[in-house]
């Protein structure tokens, strides 16, 4: 199922669901560790994304902060021709790991319409989201998990892996 902000809801309930079933699946990934897990992975990111419209959701933009690094926030400041130190007094703060997060959401730039009205000048976070094309995947796996439950697309990309038997038997939640 693709989902719409329309459909978020279902999506919030299935990924709840799923949640242990997942998380079961990429500690198997983990453990097994398999080679050329990307090989896996990349194909159903570019099949999934082909069916998908990110305008149609932008739940992670909703739900979620990206981490804004220094060039992130010069960039962007540049962009809004304010200085960097107005733009996090403004909008960020340093969370527990000392990273710079939005201070609420949904996110600041995030249009009613979901347009981002810094597209071009998004953090870098924002333009690899979801990181399922992400070369070595396989270091990345506990962030995957996380964004299964942010991202639709994520999720279908795991549920097609599981259906696929990768990561070997995996028991299914009904």
């Amino acid at each position: 199922m693709i989902y719409t902000e329309e459909n978020i809801a279902e999506f919030n309930v299935q990924n709840r669901l799923k949640y242990n079933e997942n998380k079961k699946f990429f500690d198997r990934l983990k453990n097994k560790k398999i080679k050329n897990l990307d090989q896996e992975f990349h194909p159903k990111h570019e099949e999934v994304f082909e069916k998908v419209d990110c305008l149609k959701c932008a739940n992670c933009c909703k739900t979620t902060s990206p981490i804004f690094t220094d060039i992130d926030i010069d960039r962007i400041a540049k962009h809004l021709r304010i200085r960097p130190a107005e733009l996090v007094r403004q909008h960020l703060h340093l969370d527990s790991d000392q990273d710079y997060v939005l201070n609420s959401s949904p996110c600041t730039f995030l249009g009613y319409d979901n347009y981002c009205s810094i597209y071009e000048y998004r953090p870098k976070a924002c333009r690899e989201y979801p990181h399922t094309d992400r070369k070595n995947i396989a270091s990345i796996l506990p962030l995957t998990l996380e964004n299964t439950q942010v991202c639709p697309a994520v999720f279908e990309i795991v549920e097609q892996l599981k259906s696929a038997g990768l990561g070997g038997k995996h028991e299914s939640v009904k």
